[in-house]
């Protein structure tokens, strides 16, 4: 993937950032893997907003994503490389050998023609999935699983990557995306490479218009409302020096908001950077 940098022709474009798509392979997406999405605009089933700031944007269908790579020992095609609306990352179409299609998450340098697969005695190459005890070490890797066959939960943003660091008995030791380092059972399964789309946090909208076809309302301060609607609102003029703090009063920049005696601690060797 490449970024595309914009003349300033307009306002909009003067600042606009955006991928230039030239991975991107197919511009419809499967049939069979695609089910109708709603909105509900942040109210609850009363009607009654719950989330501020959600509504509009463009219609979206969702794309049924495989997590799980449980079809283990058959090999599948890469058909087309996708763009997927409800996720950073760049979605690949398989065609399997048996005839079935399936979404998974792209990884970078996966190319339409290549060959994946899943399970045991996969050799480990970008795109198959293999059990963290048959996963060479140092090897990078992305949609980890935290519990064996719920399917990948870790690492599937675009550019996100873990590394596998060692093996302890029944447990991995993986550095996680944030910098944690952490034990997972090696009966859970990883996919091989990181996830592709690594520069769209580069990406610049360029305008507020953006935001809204992404379904984002625009997002109002504390300190700009009334006493009455934020702990932080309220004072002549452009008041300072209250603790900053969510809307119901919780502590925020440095508050630890983590239970004290999480089950997943002990799986914990060192925490993430601050």
């Amino acid at each position: 993937m490449s970024l595309k940098k914009f003349k300033p022709t307009t306002p909009g474009q003067r600042h606009k950032i955006n991928s230039d798509y030239s991975e991107v392979t197919a511009s419809k997406p499967e049939k069979s893997l695609v089910v109708g999405k709603s909105k509900s605009g942040g109210r609850n089933h009363d009607g009654k907003m719950t989330m501020r700031y959600i509504g509009g944007g463009h219609k979206q269908k969702y794309r049924i994503i495989d997590f799980k790579r449980s079809k283990h020992g058959i090999p599948a095609t890469v058909k087309s490389i996708e763009y997927d609306p409800n996720r950073t990352a760049r979605i690949a179409l398989l065609f399997y050998a048996d005839g079935e299609k399936s979404y998974i998450i792209a990884p970078e340098g996966l190319k339409v023609g290549d060959t994946v697969m899943s399970g045991k005695g996969a050799t480990p190459n970008v795109g198959n999935t293999l059990y963290l005890s048959e996963i060479p070490l140092g090897t990078v890797i992305h949609n980890i699983e935290l519990t064996p066959g719920k399917g990948g939960a870790i690492a599937r943003g675009a550019g996100a990557y873990a590394q596998l660091n060692a093996r302890d008995g029944r447990y991995a030791i993986v550095k996680m995306p944030s910098g944690e380092t952490r034990m997972i059972l090696t009966t859970c399964m990883a996919t091989i490479g990181s996830v592709s789309n690594a520069e769209h946090s580069l990406v610049v909208s360029g305008k507020a218009g953006r935001k809204r076809w992404l379904g984002r309302r625009p997002r109002v301060r504390g300190v700009v409302m009334n006493p009455v609607d934020h702990p932080m609102g309220g004072g002549e003029g452009r008041n300072a020096g209250q603790h900053p703090r969510s809307r119901k009063g919780t502590p925020a920049k440095g508050y630890k908001t983590r239970a004290p005696k999480k089950y997943s601690d002990k799986l914990i060797i060192e925490r993430r950077k601050k």
